[in-house]
């Protein structure tokens, strides 16, 4: 979901568990909680208990195609039949967990919410029970090329304040049929103007990598900017986000 400013950019992007009518569990990026949790407080004109429980969780995501068959063998819940962006509770080595179908690598998989102090005895079941196909521990510079390979935004580059989820695809995250919610009426003007900027991705042709921020020019002049570069290491090229005018968004 999008996490919104009155103006209709973005504060974050959220994912929303609800574990009940009355309860909701929402993960945010990491860097983002503490702003996160003011804006979301800011707005609390429902008397509604809201809680800053990060400290209480871990998340640790196990992604690809064999993340079915390593994260079933610690955990007697029936994982396979959990929907894509959907969960389910109960345990996993033991431990009390929330266990989502989610991710952020364009992958099918899991991610695991855990108590902090289980996260380590959780980490090492996992790749335990993942040796026989070859896991392995992967860091933010994986994640990211993944992320990129399948076009999902990160906030602090194809996402921000001053982005909307129209020009950054992702109206489908901000549905404007659903009712009300912050930034619903700047998103409906933006709409009928017309978007003036989009995202989209590009390929390098020779060796350089469009790295963040730099500049795109068409017909000689600037007219855009890159979000995200890298090398992929699926496609074998050097490859990209960036924005640029919607007439020239192709």
């Amino acid at each position: 979901s999008g996490l919104l400013y009155d103006h209709g950019g973005f504060v974050d992007d959220i994912l929303v568990h609800k574990v009940s009518d009355d309860h909701f569990f929402i993960c945010v990026n990491a860097s983002n909680q503490e702003k996160d949790f003011d804006h979301i407080e800011s707005l609390n004109k429902f008397d509604a208990e809201v809680e800053f429980a990060s400290r209480k969780y871990a998340q640790i995501a196990v992604q690809g195609p064999r993340a079915l068959e390593t994260l079933r063998k610690i955990t007697p819940v029936d994982i396979a039949s959990i929907r894509y962006y959907w969960f389910k509770d109960g345990e996993v080595g033991d431990m009390p967990a929330r266990i989502a179908r989610t991710g952020y690598t364009g992958e099918d998989g899991y991610e695991i919410y855990v108590a902090q102090q289980e996260a380590p005895q959780i980490w090492q079941e996992l790749l335990d029970a993942g040796e026989e196909f070859g896991i392995k521990p992967c860091g933010l510079g994986c994640r990211n090329t993944l992320r990129l390979e399948s076009k999902m935004a990160l906030y602090g580059h194809e996402i921000h304040a001053s982005i909307t989820p129209l020009e950054a695809d992702l109206a489908w995250i901000a549905k404007l049929d659903k009712g009300d919610f912050v930034g619903r009426a700047a998103l409906l003007k933006q709409k009928e103007a017309g978007v003036k900027r989009k995202l989209i991705g590009f390929e390098m042709r020779g060796r350089g990598i469009g790295r963040d921020g730099y500049e795109v020019w068409l017909d000689g002049s600037p007219a855009g900017w890159v979000t995200s570069g890298s090398p992929s290491p699926t496609l074998n090229k050097n490859i990209g986000l960036c924005y640029l005018p919607a007439e020239h968004s192709t």
